[in-house]
């Protein structure tokens, strides 16, 4: 029993130590920067790295981004019905390792990218604060947030200025844009929306996630500043010195 029961740490073990690691280099040697199947191969190999992205790769400096937090998010804005200055904290998001790159497209020339996403559910959490004037009142706030977003699909549009000898910087900041393209459903909690006014919060509540769509206009922005600051820093942390010309060669 006892040697059953080693044999089976063993074979956990290797399986683990299997799983823990990948080299990149070979992970991607089919896909050849000048190849017209470039982008298909990019995006099929970035799927099945999908269970790292809880994990990272230690051996290449990249750190797990699911879940993902964020100490600060702010986001601003204006126009004739209202205007707010909102700032999310310690913000949490998950589902990066559930979602699925559909569209890949790279403009190496330009140092872009663009990727298209699918996450069947995608959540964040945190706190806010909020001030501002909605319809000619006033507003200033505070408290707790959650949020669920089901088929929800973005795209990121990732750039960085040249690098190099002749390059105006030498470390140039990696920098990304979200814009998110549709979802299907929406669930959302926000704590102290009335001021503590427990009956009028439910009744906010039940309207924000019945008639969530008229209002994902206001939401979308904040979605959007939100993805594109978590990614710009994870790319900055992890990717400025990632070996590119080892992993993908001509």
């Amino acid at each position: 029993m006892v040697n059953m029961f080693i044999e089976y740490l063993l074979i956990v073990s290797c399986a683990l130590l299997v799983r823990c690691q990948v080299n990149l280099e070979e992970h991607f040697q089919n896909c050849q920067t000048t190849s017209t199947t470039f982008d298909e191969c990019l995006k099929d190999g970035l799927n099945d790295l999908r269970p790292y992205f809880s994990s990272g790769l230690p051996d290449y400096g990249i750190g797990s981004f699911d879940p993902f937090f964020a100490v600060e998010v702010p986001q601003k804005m204006s126009n004739p019905f209202f205007n707010y200055k909102l700032v999310l904290r310690n913000v949490t998001e998950s589902g990066w390792t559930q979602s699925q790159i559909t569209k890949m497209r790279t403009d190496l020339d330009k140092n872009q990218i663009r990727v298209t996403q699918t996450f069947p559910d995608k959540r964040l959490n945190g706190l806010y604060e909020i001030e501002g004037t909605f319809f000619g009142q006033k507003v200033r706030n505070q408290g707790t947030w959650n949020l669920a977003l089901f088929d929800y699909v973005q795209t990121l549009t990732i750039s960085r200025k040249p690098v190099g000898k002749n390059a105006p910087l030498k470390n140039p900041l990696i920098k990304v844009k979200c814009n998110l393209e549709s979802c299907q459903k929406l669930e959302m909690h926000i704590g102290n929306l009335a001021g503590g006014r427990t009956v009028v919060e439910n009744f906010l509540d039940w309207v924000i996630n019945r008639a969530w769509q008229p209002g994902f206009v206001i939401l979308s922005p904040v979605i959007n500043d939100l993805v594109s600051t978590a990614f710009t820093e994870i790319l900055n942390k992890d990717f400025q010195n990632f070996p590119f010309e080892t992993v993908f060669k001509n």
